[in-house]
């Protein structure tokens, strides 16, 4: 079987910059005629996507796809890991979900999904003319490398080239790169092609001694400088992230949403296109004092929905809310945190934690309950219009996607499926509104409208920006590592023939 050339990017610690790389490569190629499809063997993120067919992926191998120009598919991602919590995780393996295991016990289960990786990873190259796959973590955390499944693993299975990408804005980049390396086996040292520093903010030729010092001290040349990407505009996979938004919490001229940061949150990149609306911020809030006076509340998506209501009451933020809901701000909830606003949640077989039921915030008419199975797919969804958030939003169709456990009973549907199924509430006065559709805010309509009630309704100024698209981001992202990489060198290494 013909096999597609193949790189991968590995990195010296999370966060350093894997995920936005590979992006920007699988768009640098894909323009350039390459074929090419995105590949992480093992991402563990509550940040999923859903692909035609029904199926999760990490959503940073979805907007990968998107980049690549090529339709996202279970084989990019074949092992997700969404924490819950307490040590478990749900473990989601060619995009249905296989059970809930506890760490120790999915160390174990590693050598069986192995086989599942390699067999998602070949069918890829045998697709595709390159595939760019991307590392998880460090390869050099030396207390997990005896199970890895993840960086060089996969590497020498593939044979791939790899690039390792350090983070110079942390601090200590020629260290971390060095160390890196170094405590690399021989034959993955091989491997190892080229070092990428990442997020520079200074001058580039400050950096010359310790490049050539780097090289002489490993043997591998740094092959590009990457400057900071302020704004990238590319969905971020971990929530980490978050620790890096904007904190700023003073008086703002526009539009003010409080993001409630659940400790489970999950699907935050549902916030990204209200944050590049420039009389819109987003701030993302985990005390009550945090909350101050916003405009909007929003309550996200969790993987753990009683678990994180139990949250949202001990830390006294959902009496925070409860009283500027009292004041009349408009309170908004995705998925999970729809779940919250209705009645009651209904956890009869311990599904998402211990058997049990949970009291609900109540400003909905809906009820949940949870039951064997999973509610993932595309949705095209029709609203219908109201007072208050929905004013004006009547007839519109808004394309997302579902990923939910439970099922919620609706007295008061908002939100309908093509195929007449409720996937949304509002309250009688519209000023609370609730559905299980993700990406909705991506629908510059959509947000346009609720946004505009929201400042009208706030007495607050709000101009909808320009929606120029994720593709707009692909294209600045290539432009960027083209000219920061030696994509020449680069692309001989990953398509065979260079030295």
């Amino acid at each position: 079987m013909a096999r597609g050339g193949v790189l991968m990017v590995q990195g010296t610690a999370s966060s350093a910059g894997k995920s936005l790389l590979v992006t920007g490569l699988c768009r640098l190629f894909a323009r350039r005629g390459v074929n090419v499809a995105p590949f992480k063997a093992q991402n563990m993120s509550n940040n999923a996507a859903v692909v035609p067919g029904g199926g999760e992926i990490g959503r940073a191998q979805y907007v990968q796809a998107l980049a690549a120009r090529v339709m996202p598919r279970v084989e990019m991602n074949p092992v997700l890991l969404k924490p819950e919590g307490n040590l478990r995780s749900q473990v989601v393996v060619l995009g249905k979900p296989v059970g809930t295991l506890h760490a120790a016990a999915y160390q174990e289960a590693k050598a069986r999904i192995w086989e599942d990786v390699t067999a998602a990873l070949d069918r890829l190259r045998a697709e595709f003319d390159l595939v760019i796959i991307e590392g998880a973590g460090s390869p050099a955390e030396i207390n997990l490398k005896a199970r890895d499944i993840s960086n060089m693993r996969v590497a020498r299975h593939a044979g791939a080239p790899v690039l390792i990408v350090g983070d110079i804005d942390r601090g200590g980049v020629f260290a971390h790169l060095y160390g890196t390396y170094h405590l690399l086996e021989p034959e993955e040292q091989a491997l190892v092609k080229g070092f990428v520093i990442n997020k520079l903010r200074g001058d580039p030729s400050l950096l010359e001694p310790g490049l050539r010092d780097i090289e002489r001290l490993t043997g591998v040349p740094v092959v590009g400088v990457v400057p900071w990407i302020r704004e990238p505009g590319i969905a971020e996979e971990d929530s980490v992230a978050l620790d890096r938004r904007r904190d700023d919490h003073g008086p703002f001229r526009g539009v003010d949403v409080a993001v409630v940061r659940l400790p489970r949150i999950a699907n935050f990149d549902d916030f990204d296109p209200l944050e590049r609306e420039p009389d819109v911020r987003v701030r993302y809030v985990e005390y009550p004092w945090q909350l101050g006076e916003p405009d909007l509340i929003v309550i996200p998506g969790t993987k753990a929905t009683r678990d994180d209501l139990g949250w949202l009451r001990a830390s006294g933020m959902a009496e925070a809310i409860s009283a500027r809901r009292a004041e009349r701000t408009p309170v908004v909830g995705i998925c999970g945190g729809f779940q919250m606003l209705g009645r009651t949640i209904v956890d009869p077989l311990g599904l998402e934690g211990a058997p049990g039921a949970a009291e609900g915030l109540g400003w909905l008419d809906c009820r949940t309950r949870f039951a064997p199975g999973k509610v993932t797919r595309t949705s095209r969804v029709r609203m219908d219009g109201g007072p208050g958030l929905l004013e004006s939003c009547g007839g519109l169709t808004v394309e997302g996607y579902e990923i939910h456990a439970g099922l919620t009973e609706i007295a008061n549907p908002a939100a309908w499926t093509e195929a007449g199924e409720p996937v949304g509430a509002a309250s009688p006065d519209g000023m609370v509104f609730g559905w299980y559709v993700h990406g909705g805010f991506g629908s510059r309509e959509f947000r346009a409208r609720l946004l505009g009630n929201v400042a009208r309704m706030r007495g607050k100024p709000f101009v909808p920006g320009s929606d120029e698209g994720p593709d707009a981001a692909f294209e600045r992202l290539a432009d960027v590592l083209e000219s920061s990489l030696d994509i020449e060198r680069i692309a001989g290494w990953a398509l065979g023939g260079g030295a």
